[in-house]
């Protein structure tokens, strides 16, 4: 390929991610002057993409909501990655009918047809090699997920029933603004117009959704991101706890894998883990399968109440040798 067509499909393919991008980072991406950025924009426009302009202060491009890139445009290694990245997403969940699971799976089967003939003997390769464990997570149905892009997009306020953890189901009114993936669930972070708050809902939990006409205006979030606000309201309940741990960063988190944790590399064999937990018996049994020495640097009562079960063993293993 030439170097305008590589540059125009590098192009496209930052304005794929949805977002909306300054000329000056477009260009600083793609290592070109503006006037350059502006023809392969042109250019772009004129293969039939829509790219939305917004000039002045605080302008940007960015790709019309709806536009798709046509499949014989995925590099190689961008091909081979959505394999992988449908053969996980089929092994999370329970993958019943009409779930994301379920979808994925009949995707992952159908996928070769829509790659370049020069991949689909690697595709293929890469699927009789690959195998992915279950994960046992709830579903999510694909027509709600649907459902709430639709609503969202369109700024329109949803209703359904909600099961909650208690097994007890309400009725909710809502404004939608994102849908969150955090820790093998879907969430749903929303306005509640009853409640006239913020509130995070479990995805595979709603039922009998409907959109309405009401439209609302989209509101500030409550945190720097969706994802921020979920972290915050399920670290509430629970302690947090700094530790220096002499383990490479990727030993501990393997050990800690399913956990939500900041990882901070001291050294090599050295590094320090800042986390929330419900008690230092659960910190305990996870860093016991590290098997490496560590530090707790807060809080305090974690520290004392470890040194005291450290001393109980250290009592019984007295008394049995003697």
């Amino acid at each position: 390929m030439s170097d305008v067509t590589q540059r125009t499909l590098a192009l496209l393919a930052l304005l794929q991610t949805g977002r909306a991008f300054s000329g000056d980072e477009l260009a600083g991406r793609l290592d070109v002057n503006p006037r350059t950025l502006r023809r392969d924009v042109d250019r772009l426009r004129g293969y039939g993409y829509p790219v939305e302009t917004q000039p002045g202060p605080g302008g940007y491009y960015r790709l019309s909501a709806g536009s798709a890139m046509p499949p014989l445009l995925l590099e190689d290694a961008e091909a081979i990655a959505t394999l992988l990245g449908l053969a996980l997403l089929a092994s999370t969940g329970m993958a019943s009918e009409g779930s994301i699971g379920d979808a994925a799976t009949r995707a992952y089967g159908k996928v070769d047809q829509y790659l370049p003939k020069r991949l689909r003997a690697r595709a293929a390769a890469v699927r009789a090699s690959v195998e992915a464990g279950q994960v046992h997570a709830p579903s999510t149905g694909v027509d709600t997920m649907s459902a709430l892009a639709d609503a969202i997009h369109r700024r329109h306020v949803v209703t359904f029933d909600y099961v909650g953890a208690s097994g007890s189901t309400t009725e909710r009114r809502v404004e939608p603004h994102r849908q969150i993936h955090h820790s093998l669930r879907w969430y749903l972070l929303a306005w509640d117009v009853d409640k006239h708050d913020w509130r995070v809902f479990r995805t595979d939990r709603i039922t009998d959704l409907q959109e309405r006409s009401q439209e609302f205006a989209p509101r500030p979030l409550p945190a720097d991101t969706g994802v921020d606000y979920l972290r915050q309201g399920l670290r509430k309940p629970r302690q947090r706890v700094v530790l220096t741990i002499d383990a490479p960063a990727i030993a501990v988190a393997d050990a800690l894998r399913y956990q939500d944790v900041e990882l901070v590399p001291l050294a090599a064999d050295r590094t320090r883990a800042v986390l929330r937990v419900d008690s230092w018996q659960w910190l305990l049994l996870n860093l016991a399968f590290l098997d490496a020495d560590f530090t707790v640097d807060e809080p305090d009562a974690f520290r004392t109440a470890l040194r005291r079960f450290g001393a109980r063993l250290g009592g019984q293993e007295t008394d049995q040798a003697g």
